[in-house]
C-alpha cells in the first residue's frame, strides 16, 4: 500500500484532472514499453516486459497432454503468477498469495475467455495433436519482479511477448490408436511450430480516479482510485474478456465510454508492442 499525504493526494488527483499527470503524460498514454525475449532458455518461449518501474517476466512451458473429455478438440492453457516479495515488501505472505491468485484470474478471463473456450484470445484448437488423445497443455508463469503499478497489462503484455517466442516441437502421430488407447508419437528435436500471437490480445486498464480515468496507473495513482475495468482486445477490436475491481460501481453508459477508449487505445498498444516484439527477436537471434 503506497502511504501519500494529503498534499500528495491532491497533487495527483489534480494533475489528472488537468490531463497532466505527475511524470508529464497525458490521461491516455502508457509509459514507454522495452521488450526482451528468450529470457528464460529452458522454457518453450520467454519474455521480460518493462513498463516504466514495473517489470514483469513470463515463460512458457510446452508438455504432451490429453484433451478434457468435455473439450476433445481443444488443447489446454493454465496461467499462474507469482508476486515476488523482492518487488514489493507487501507481496509478503498473504498479501502476495491473495494478489497472485487475483491476477491469475483475471488473465484467465481476458485471455481464455469462458469456461468453453468461446471468446479466447489463444487459439486452444490449435494445441490438438490427435482429437480426443493428445493435446500440448502449455502452462504460462508470470513472475512479478518490480511493481508500479499497473501489472495486468503488464503481464499480458509478457504473455503475448513470450507466446511469440515460443516453439512447439512438431508431432508425428506414427501409429493410430483404437478405443482409450494413446497413439505412438514421434516428437521431433529440430522442426518447431511458432505460435501464431496475430489473435492474441492486449490488455488495456481503465482506472478510475476522481471523474476521470487513465490508463497505466502507477502504484500512486492506484493508491487514489475508485474502480478499474481491464478490457482484452484482439487486433480486430474485438472483446475477448473483461474484468473489474474496485469496490465503487459504474454506470453502464460510463462502461461503454471507457471500452470504446479501451478499443483506440488497444490499437496503438498492439502495434507499439509488436514493433518492440519484432526487434527484441531480431536481437535475440543476433546474439
Amino acid at each position: 500500500m503506497v502511504g501519500l499525504s494529503v498534499g500528495e493526494k491532491h497533487f495527483i488527483q489534480g494533475g489528472i484532472n488537468q490531463n497532466l499527470r505527475s511524470d508529464g503524460r497525458k490521461r491516455d498514454t502508457y509509459r514507454p514499453i522495452f521488450v526482451e525475449t528468450g529470457v528464460i532458455p529452458q522454457a518453450n518461449g520467454s519474455a521480460r516486459i518493462r513498463m516504466g518501474a514495473t517489470e514483469v517476466i513470463a515463460s512458457v512451458k510446452a508438455e504432451l497432454g490429453r484433451p478434457s473429455a468435455l473439450q476433445p478438440d481443444k488443447g489446454k492453457v493454465a496461467i499462474f503468477v507469482d508476486c515476488s516479495p523482492v518487488a514489493e515488501p507487501t507481496f509478503e505472505g498473504r498479501g502476495g498469495e491473495d494478489l497472485s491468485t487475483e491476477l491469475s484470474v483475471a488473465l484467465q478471463r481476458c485471455l481464455l475467455g469462458g469456461k468453453s473456450g468461446a471468446g479466447a484470445g489463444i487459439d486452444l484448437s490449435s494445441l490438438v495433436v490427435a482429437e480426443g488423445k493428445i493435446c500440448w497443455d502449455l502452462y504460462i508463469d508470470g513472475l512479478v519482479v518490480s511493481s508500479d503499478g499497473n501489472l495486468l497489462d503488464a503481464l499480458g503484455a509478457a504473455i503475448k511477448a513470450a507466446l511469440s517466442n515460443t516453439g512447439i516441437p512438431r508431432v508425428h502421430v506414427t501409429a493410430a490408436a483404437s478405443g482409450d488407447e494413446q497413439p505412438e508419437v514421434d516428437i521431433s528435436d529440430e522442426e518447431f511450430l511458432q505460435f501464431d500471437t496475430s489473435e492474441v490480445p492486449v490488455i488495456v486498464t481503465l482506472t478510475k480516479v476522481g471523474r476521470h480515468y487513465i490508463v497505466d496507473a502507477t502504484s500512486e495513482e492506484e493508491s487514489q482510485m475508485s474502480s478499474a475495468i481491464s478490457v482484452s482486445i484482439n487486433r480486430k477490436g474485438h472483446i475477448c474478456g473483461l474484468t473489474k475491481r474496485g469496490g465503487a460501481g459504474i454506470d453502464p453508459s460510463v462502461i461503454s465510454d471507457m471500452i470504446s477508449v479501451a478499443q483506440y487505445i488497444s490499437e496503438q498498444l498492439i502495434n507499439k508492442l509488436d514493433s518492440e516484439i519484432s526487434a527484441a527477436e531480431a536481437d535475440e537471434d543476433e546474439s
